[in-house]
């Protein structure tokens, strides 16, 4: 009875181990065949098809991406099917196109799917992509129809780069035509800047740069849609367009970040506008003489304000500078410092005329229109500037003066009393003569002489003075007054003229330069009187 039960319990446990290694064996079976296939199909025909997937990729994804890269060998215009390699890895085979773009690996596991080896199903692969471009190449090449689309856009392109020339050709011929009409010169505040010639050459020179540059736009555009035509170069497409749009998106992006500091430099810049408005009201006031200032003349309204309008420039530079963009950038720093470096060593005359030109606005020497002795210089006044001034003389040339000179040197102005007084300048010239002559005589002939003179006034009259006695002769100086200081050269000779004939009338003899011959009763040293001989009217 015992052998029997360990019988049956042998028969049992044999049973059941057969049955576990049957179900076993099934699950196996089972599992092998339920490995799914992803076919690679880059043309619709089925190349060969994956079964395992590789790490995070999947059976299905890695099938796509062998088949976008298959496309990508067949879109490759220049495809070489001589480069297609197999190449051995540690854990796979890698089928590879020009030693350095991976097409797909072939596993163990994928061979084991197949109950083939690698290196065959690595073959196998290589051969079918191989076969399957050249296939596509030769029946479906698109290189035909990308170099004719090539074509039809240089075309495109020819034709709009011609009609574009052709509008500017228009609109620059249609400017030249009515040139009177649209070329009038800029003009600021009386200030000429540009004649209408110089405007239209100004502006004509930049019309023709924009074309220039209009067209080499539309060309450097156009190279990223030829580009893209071709797989081989639609990696420089996007190359070409980051060259243009970098800089523009920078631009762009730093005129944004640029906007609040450009709002606050314009509401700075429209204050001090319309201060300095204020004040030029202010001392246009004074120079009008409609506002009065003790010891402030009104002739100082003016210079004064430009100072002070100058101050507020600065001022306002000095605010606006850290509102600029690269105000605080070492390179603007160093600009800035080389630039009052070069200022200051090579300006020291330039300032030294500037603080001249100021002393003498407030010295108030001379203005504008007087008629002025600097140095050996005579002439009326016909300029002042901070640097220097400029005189015109009697002979109508113009003598510029530092100001420098100016302040180190003596002045005299003859038109300060043509103004303020009744008397006006008094002018004078000296004569010789001998003792032989009562000076009361030599009176009555010097001022019978003086008021024949053209540009003198009647009142007050001329008067004489005795300026000295010599060995043979006394000096007599005859004064005149007169209102026109700045025609001096012509009162002069006027008044000389009419002295020496009153005299010759008279029958005196001026002695100067005194004779050194001993008189021995001849005639004496006159022009002889005319007779009717000589002249006849007479």
């Amino acid at each position: 009875m015992i052998k029997v039960k360990k019988t049956l319990l042998c028969f049992l446990l044999l049973f059941g181990l057969g049955f576990s290694l049957n179900a076993f064996a099934q699950k196996k079976t089972v599992t092998h065949v339920t490995l799914k296939p992803y076919a690679v199909a880059p043309f619709k025909d089925t190349l060969f098809y994956v079964y395992n997937k590789v790490g995070s990729f999947s059976a299905e994804h890695r099938a796509n991406l062998i088949t976008s890269k298959i496309r990508e060998l067949y879109e490759d215009s220049f495809f070489e099917a001589d480069s297609l390699k197999i190449v051995r890895s540690d854990i796979s085979q890698d089928i590879m196109y020009k030693g350095d773009f991976v097409i797909m690996s072939v596993l163990e596991a994928d061979a084991k799917a197949e109950n083939q080896s690698a290196i065959v199903i690595a073959k196998r692969n290589l051969q079918l992509i191989k076969k399957a471009i050249t296939y596509q190449n030769e029946n479906h090449s698109r290189l035909p129809k990308r170099l004719g689309y090539t074509a039809l856009l240089i075309l495109v392109i020819g034709v709009f780069l011609y009609l574009v020339g052709k509008i500017f050709s228009i609109i620059k011929l249609y400017l030249l035509k009515n040139s009177d009409k649209h070329f009038k010169g800029f003009t600021y505040k009386s200030i000429n800047f540009l004649s209408p010639e110089k405007q239209q050459f100004v502006l004509m020179k930049l019309f023709d740069f924009i074309r220039l540059i209009t067209l080499i736009l539309i060309v450097y555009l156009s190279l990223p849609v030829l580009f893209s035509l071709f797989p081989a170069t639609e990696e420089y497409t996007t190359t070409l367009l980051r060259w243009i749009l970098a800089p523009a998106k920078s631009a762009l992006m730093g005129f944004v970040g640029f906007l609040p500091s450009l709002i606050t430099i314009i509401v700075i810049v429209i204050i001090f506008k319309y201060a300095i408005k204020i004040i030029k009201f202010f001392f246009d006031e004074i120079k009008k003489e409609n506002i009065k200032i003790d010891g402030f003349y009104s002739d100082w309204a003016m210079p004064t304000f430009n100072i002070v309008r100058f101050l507020m420039l600065a001022f306002m530079l000095v605010i606006i500078f850290p509102y600029l963009p690269g105000s605080d950038s070492t390179i603007f720093k160093g600009v800035s410092v080389f630039v009052g470096v070069l200022f200051s060593l090579g300006s020291s005359n330039a300032i030294a005329n500037m603080v001249a030109g100021l002393v003498i606005t407030y010295m108030r020497p001379f203005k504008m229109g007087d008629f002025i002795k600097i140095g050996d210089v005579s002439g009326e006044v016909i300029e002042k500037t901070a640097l220097v001034t400029r005189i015109r003389t009697p002979k109508f040339e113009e003598i510029t003066i530092p100001n420098a000179t100016v302040l180190s040197s003596t002045s005299t102005n003859y038109s300060a009393n043509t103004k303020h007084t009744t008397n006006g300048l008094l002018i004078h010239t000296t004569v010789t003569i001998g003792y032989d002559i009562p000076w009361q005589d030599v009176y009555k002939v010097l001022i019978e002489a003086a008021l024949k003179t053209d540009l003198i006034v009647q009142t007050p009259p001329p008067f004489v003075l005795q300026t000295s006695l010599e060995d043979f002769y006394a000096s007599y100086q005859i004064n005149v007054y007169t209102k026109e200081p700045t025609r001096q050269p012509l009162i002069y000779s006027s008044l000389h003229q009419n002295i020496q004939d009153c005299f010759n009338a008279a029958g005196i003899e001026i002695m100067s330069p005194h004779y050194r011959a001993t008189r021995d009763g001849s005639a004496i040293a006159a022009p002889p009187k005319k007779n009717s001989f000589d002249d006849p009217d007479l």
